[in-house]
């Protein structure tokens, strides 16, 4: 196994925010599998020990001065990594390492590899529902069955990823942002079943807030790619509503109301909406040269 990823020039981007306890082993692990492979941490301002860790574990690290966001973090090592591939990791110690094997497989055939967290994943309820709802929706929008919008783990050629950097966030949304950009603009995509662990430390991510906030941004990372989708069901909801409360109206009181209309208007309205989101969307993919 060794012998074929060596002659692979890969990055593997580690985005790190306060993750003293685990990755120096994880870069540890990598290192030891692939010792030819460029490990690029980006520190996302820790206020503890990450930092120093990394360097000490002999990864390439990139500071930044704050915290700015695990996207941001992302973004940075998309500019400067120096591999021809990028594979994309937590640094909490949930991936393996061993997966990166499985996915270079599919490096001369999909354009982008994404590990698929199985049930058998050390994963908890409430993010195992959410990520069905996430993946239902998002598989909608793009007419592609989507098993892991949210998956951190991924591989991507590093001069197409570039490409694509402008629509990045500096949240938590980037893998669906990259998932949804790639399926929109015709590219192909490959899930391959894998199985995390649970973190070490404390998760960044809080249930409420932040399952709040990502749920917003998944709905509008899906009107940025695909807004007819969005926009169709919603129009098509007015129309049949005014439709079937004129009927009701004009069998009960032999008239044509007032509500009957503004549904009518509303409907035609979001529908003209939508055909001019999805022209500025087109618009903004015809930025992205080949």
């Amino acid at each position: 196994m060794k012998e074929n990823t060596k002659q692979v020039p890969v990055t593997i981007l580690l985005p790190a925010y306060n993750e003293e306890q685990s990755i120096g082993n994880t870069i540890a692990r990598i290192k030891e599998l692939y010792p030819d492979f460029e490990v690029l941490v980006v520190d996302d301002g820790s206020t503890d020990n990450t930092l120093r860790v990394a360097m000490d574990a002999g990864a390439n690290v990139w500071p930044h001065p704050y915290n700015i966001g695990n996207g941001a973090a992302i973004k940075s090592g998309l500019r400067i990594a120096k591999g021809e591939w990028v594979i994309m990791m937590d640094a909490d110690n949930q991936h393996n390492p061993e997966d990166i094997a499985r996915m270079l497989e599919f490096k001369d055939t999909y354009d982008m590899v994404v590990g698929a967290r199985s049930s058998s994943s050390e994963t908890a309820l409430h993010r195992n529902i959410a990520n069905l709802v996430y993946n239902w929706f998002a598989s909608y929008v793009t007419q592609f069955r989507v098993e892991d919008l949210t998956s951190g783990f991924r591989m991507l050629r590093i001069n197409t990823a570039r490409q694509f950097i402008y629509l990045l966030p500096n949240t938590f949304s980037y893998p669906s942002t990259l998932t949804m950009a790639y399926l929109r603009s015709g590219r192909s995509v490959k899930y391959i079943p894998i199985e995390t662990k649970k973190r070490l430390g404390k998760s960044k991510i809080k249930l409420i807030q932040d399952g709040t906030r990502f749920f917003l941004i998944i709905t509008k990372v899906a009107t940025l790619f695909s807004p007819f989708r969005i926009f169709l069901p919603i129009s098509l909801l007015f129309f049949l509503t005014g439709l079937f409360y004129y009927f009701y109206t004009f069998v009960t009181a032999s008239r044509f109301t007032n509500m009957s209309a503004m549904l009518l208007s509303i409907s035609v309205i979001i529908f003209m909406i939508g055909l001019v989101s999805e022209q500025i969307s087109q618009m903004r993919y015809d930025r992205v040269r080949e």
